[in-house]
């Protein structure tokens, strides 16, 4: 018989293959046949979900359509409902909080929820997943379930019995779970960050957790000690609400002071597309844009500026951005760090169909970063970046 579970208790909870799903659901017909949402092939389009007879192929979200069309001739395509992924996404968040108060949706197909035994609510973990499951079975989806001590964990054990698995970590067990496991198992270690690791001869969980905080920092910047933290196990970042954020940022320094206005531009760049992101997971626009800068003399300098109305449009917080990029800074001045950050709030309802054509050309923008966060969600931040990454030149934190 299992130990009572003692200490926190926290699952994350990832629906499978999720848009895919949907339209299966919908779709019974195509139940059990190769299914991919995303583009045309013929107009460069990208996969954003693929059902796991699709995979069986070898196809994968942010692949080329193209691609996908020749590993899988025979799949149906379709290019997407977004309205009623939306409407699914609801009705199993609902089954959530019928659970737990404490939910953390993360995305359309992703959340952690607290579920702590307490003297109110001693229910099991493991039971509780299990409960999870078969409900949103019985909404005619499935989802995999990761049970651990921290959001750190149960992200990567919900990863690891998909699809429709429950992974437990129970306490005391978190290093034996993560030792093996490759250092991409974590969150927040992409592609370039894991070859610098492999560079340093560190290739699994067990080996990054061995590190000491100086080492981790000289290898992976300020995120260093964070990141060896979370391979050991150690995660005591809560489940919550992030609506009532203030403001979301992202800031950026440099592995050595950086002076050329394409660089610049660069990773300005790619911090705006991280804002722009994270703001369209909340559902929230902004008017009041800040740059800050600071110099190789750790001076720091910030410039805002005020937009007549809220976006969380890409290129409509890049123009402001290099505005306030050409009042602020003088070309040639070395920086250190760059950041940038969104603020003045209001939540925005507008979503539209991820792939469609019959829109407005902001509607068509609108739903094409759409189309991008939804392949991010599913296949890591890194997956599509819009101009030279910001990574290769240092290391960047969120705010």
């Amino acid at each position: 018989m299992p130990k009572p579970w003692s200490g926190r208790a926290i699952l994350h909870v990832d629906m499978d293959a999720f848009f895919a799903s949907v339209e299966q659901l919908d779709h019974p017909e195509w139940r059990g046949l190769p299914v991919i949402v995303g583009g045309s092939a013929e107009s460069r389009g990208v996969v954003s979900t693929a059902s796991y007879e699709a995979r069986r192929y070898g196809v994968h979200s942010a692949m080329s359509s193209a691609q996908a069309r020749r590993l899988c001739p025979d799949a149906i395509w379709t290019h997407g409902h977004f309205a009623r992924y939306r409407e699914l996404s609801h009705a199993v968040v609902a089954i959530f909080r019928d659970v737990t108060p404490t939910v953390e949706q993360v995305s359309i197909d992703e959340a952690y929820l607290d579920v702590t035994p307490t003297a109110n609510r001693p229910g099991d973990p493991v039971e509780i997943a299990r409960e999870i499951r078969a409900r949103v079975d019985a909404i005619g989806l499935s989802c995999s379930i990761g049970v651990a001590t921290s959001k750190a964990i149960a992200k990567i054990a919900s990863d690891c019995n998909k699809p429709h698995g429950i992974t437990v970590v129970a306490p005391g067990t978190e290093a034996r779970f993560l030792g093996p496991l490759p250092v991409t198992a974590l969150s927040g270690v992409g592609g370039a960050t894991a070859e610098r690791l492999r560079g340093a001869g560190i290739r699994t969980l067990g080996e990054l957790a061995a590190l000491d905080a100086s080492t981790a920092r000289s290898l992976l910047g300020s995120a260093g000690p964070e990141l060896v933290r979370r391979a050991a196990g150690r995660d005591d970042r809560p489940v919550g609400s992030e609506r009532d954020v203030k403001s979301v940022s992202n800031e950026h320094t440099f592995a050595h002071d950086i002076r050329e206005r394409a660089e610049v531009e660069a990773t300005l760049r790619s911090l705006v597309s991280r804002v722009a992101s994270r703001l369209r997971a909340k559902s929230l626009s902004g008017r009041t844009l800040t740059l800050k800068l600071r110099y190789g003399d750790f001076t720091t300098k910030t410039a805002s500026k005020t937009l007549p109305t809220p976006t969380n449009l890409d290129a409509e917080l890049l123009s402001a951005g290099r505005a306030l990029l050409d009042q602020a800074w003088t070309p040639g001045a070395g920086l250190r760090l760059l950041g940038f950050g969104v603020s003045g709030f209001c939540e925005t309802e507008e979503q539209l169909d991820l792939f469609s054509g019959d829109i407005p050309e902001k509607g068509r923008t609108r739903a094409l970063v759409e189309g991008v966060d939804a392949i991010r969600q599913r296949f890591g931040s890194d997956a599509i970046s819009f101009g030279a990454p910001a990574e290769k030149f240092g290391h960047d934190e969120d705010r």
